[in-house]
């Protein structure tokens, strides 16, 4: 019998810790919390002091009742959730609910492996009340918030609506860009590239000012251009000035909760929800066949960059042998110190377990995102890279043109792992021919282009993360189901990657901004966070904080309640009658997104699914168009507009040309942001223009 039980939040997490402890201790999950406030009510006395009204979550009754048997029958009762604020509540709920007549001991660790795990049982502790206080308080927080704004937005707008702290402000910060974009004027400027050529070898340089300007020379129409194009005589060039420098461009550092969600979307082109699933799975433990279950990264919610002195070393020893000893950034530590820390960066509990290695073991999804945290912290180990830059100004009757290059000298950490931009990546290798002060170089061709400024570009989800982490808006742990709620409330809606206001959203957005303005102010949010870390630090009371932001916003709830005007939404007509009834059919909104339904609901139920021609003949039966449609998961599908008739079916776009091999239908697939067109039944191939 075991002496022992251990309780941790997920089976996952209970299998791998119980191959760890052995047959003293029996390892049993809690599935999340088990008490929590109610769904039908508040749950929060304001009269009294703001005391929460906890309750056995629905269907947690019977698993409680196992545990508290289990408990009855244990020694010691070890409460191991995560190493968080969520996870010292849930040990701290668990507590309460199992009874008062146990031994309960605190376990925490960063990392799910046998020595952490052991090493964290040797010297238990208590309950961290300041963190249970300030999960209570973020909780309590958001929940007056909800179960007070949602009901007025119900009853003025319309059923199914809700606001919050961290949505509406991430809902508003898109709604401001998506102004701004309205807004913007565009205007006119221009720029002059030349083609030279120097010897055998041809470069490309850029207009930068007329000599007699002190500043850089601004072409903001074509007769600015013209005066610059009259003033160049002939085609000879001087070179004036080669200046040559050595760069340096040092790592980024290991992965935060937050970096890391900007950098999946980013590179593997990952929501949050997904990003934070999957590195839960590889938190929790993954079975390796010599090895066991064991947890691959450490957890993975953190705002640390922190790396223990164990893991530094290790890192250290696998770039010395895989690399070379000048590719190590870092010296080795002088005392060894326990790889097992709370406070440290998402980064792979065993250097040694590389992505090659562990690839057999994991699904495709896993193994990219166990690779884009293992190539990050490598990385962030190794020695700089050193760029070779050169910057060449040439000049011809005093028009000045500059021409920039770079090489990589040594690719330092660059070998493993670059980090992605929302921005267009700049040219690493752009090299220049040699070139000396003094020498005339040739332009074979000087064009001008016209262009004109850009609106600033709607948030992708990964700058909503860094935008919302910058400004001091929630916690990385919120961000993923933050970006959920939004999409799912149709606040807002995804064109090509980036976040795009719906008219219900646009709505809410301005009752919450004229009737809720704490709410939607980033200054006043990101001092409600700073208020609540004060809790966790033991520097505040979280019933006072609670107070001081209830006393403005219940006067915000009475003023909505009464001052807020009824809005009505009328549906948005589609253009075509109901082929069963003949109303009018109109646009709604469903789990799945937009679909076409009978106005004359719930008299008339007929519904479909909006689909959009693609100006493609169906490769099946000749006869019916192709047409785009979604499927329950919102993915993008083709088919024949005649099915069920025609049954043709596929997840890449028919672009109307057959195979010049083999005459079967092309069609066009992406891989990341390249565009190919492909045969559906050969192995020809081409790129897409």
């Amino acid at each position: 019998m075991a002496d022992n039980l251990v309780i941790v939040e997920s089976p996952a997490k209970a299998k791998t810790i119980e191959k760890y402890l052995g047959k003293r201790y029996k390892v049993i999950a809690s599935m999340g919390h088990v008490r929590d406030l109610p769904r039908s009510q508040t749950g929060i006395d304001t009269e009294n002091n703001y005391e929460p009204k906890y309750i056995t979550i629905r269907g947690k009754g019977p698993l409680l009742k196992e545990l508290k048997k289990e408990a009855k029958k244990a020694k010691k009762v070890f409460l191991a959730s995560d190493p968080d604020r969520e996870g010292e509540a849930i040990a701290w709920h668990l507590s309460h609910a199992l009874g008062p007549d146990n031994d309960y001991y605190r376990v925490v660790f960063n990392e799910i492996t046998k020595d952490a795990v052991k090493e964290s049982f040797k010297t238990p502790s208590e309950i961290d009340m300041q963190l249970v206080d300030a999960q209570q308080a973020r909780r309590i927080l958001d929940r007056l918030v909800g179960y007070n704004i949602s009901p007025v937005l119900w009853k003025k707008v319309k059923k199914g609506l809700s606001a919050g702290r961290v949505q509406s402000v991430a809902l508003k910060l898109i709604i401001d860009r998506e102004n701004e974009i309205r807004k913007f004027v565009p205007e006119e400027y221009w720029s002059i590239e030349g083609t030279f050529k120097t010897g055998r070898s041809k470069f490309t340089g850029k207009f930068n000012k007329l000599a007699s300007d002190k500043q850089k020379t601004k072409l903001q129409n074509k007769d600015d251009v013209d005066k610059v194009m009259a003033q160049i005589k002939g085609n000879d060039f001087n070179i004036d000035a080669v200046e040559k420098k050595e760069k340096k461009r040092n790592p980024a550092q290991p992965f935060t909760t937050s970096s890391l969600q900007q950098e999946a979307a980013r590179k593997l082109n990952y929501k949050a929800r997904k990003t934070m699933m999957l590195a839960q799975q590889l938190y929790e433990g993954i079975d390796i066949k010599k090895e066991g279950t064991v947890g691959l990264i450490t957890y993975m919610r953190t705002d640390s960059t922190r790396i223990s002195n164990t893991a530094k070393d290790e890192a250290y020893d696998l770039i010395e042998s895989t690399y070379g000893k000048e590719f190590t950034g870092t010296q080795k530590s002088a005392n060894k110190a326990a790889s097992q820390d709370a406070h440290e960066a998402v980064r792979p509990t065993s250097a040694n377990r590389t992505p090659d290695n562990m690839k057999q073991y994991l699904s495709r999804d896993q193994h990219r995102l166990y690779k884009l945290i293992w190539d990050r912290f490598i990385a962030s180990q190794m020695a700089p890279a050193i760029l070779d830059t050169v910057k060449i100004d040439m000049s011809n009757n005093g028009v000045l043109f500059r021409s920039t290059g770079q090489t990589i000298k040594f690719k330092g950490f660059m070998q493993i792992y670059i980090e992605g931009t929302d921005d267009t990546e700049d040219d690493l290798n752009s090299k220049l021919p040699e070139m000396n002060e003094g020498e005339t170089v040739t332009s074979e061709k000087i064009e001008p282009a016209q262009h004109y400024t850009q609106p600033p570009p709607r948030f992708t989800e990964a700058r909503l993360v860094k935008t919302l982490e910058e400004s001091g808006i929630g916690r990385p742990s919120t961000y993923a189901p933050t970006i959920d709620t939004i999409q799912k409330r149709n606040y807002v809606r995804m064109d090509q990657k980036r976040f795009i206001p719906t008219e219900i959203g646009e709505i809410v957005n301005e009752q919450v901004v004229e009737y809720f303005p704490d709410i939607i102010d980033i200054a006043f949010t990101r001092n409600m966070e700073e208020s609540l870390d004060s809790v966790a630090d033991g520097k505040k009371e979280w019933r006072e904080v609670i107070d001081e932001f209830y006393k403005g916003f219940s006067p915000q709830v009475d003023r909505a309640e009464t001052e807020m005007e009824k809005i009505e939404i009328k549906d948005e007509p589609v253009g075509e009658d109901c082929e069963k009834c003949g109303s009018p059919m109109v646009y709604k909104m469903g789990r799945y997104g937009k679909f076409m339904a009978c106005s004359n609901f719930p008299d008339c139920r007929n519904t479909k699914a909006i689909v959009k021609e693609i100006g493609v003949k169906c490769p099946t039966c000749k006869e019916g168009e192709v047409v785009e449609r979604k499927s329950k998961r919102n993915r993008i599908f083709f088919g024949c507009e005649r099915y069920p008739e025609c049954d043709y079916v596929s997840w890449d776009r028919p672009i109307g040309r057959d195979c010049p091999k083999c005459e079967h239908h092309l069609v066009e697939t992406k891989k990341g942001k390249k565009a190919q067109v492909k045969c559906t039944n050969c192995e020809y191939k081409e790129d897409a223009s």
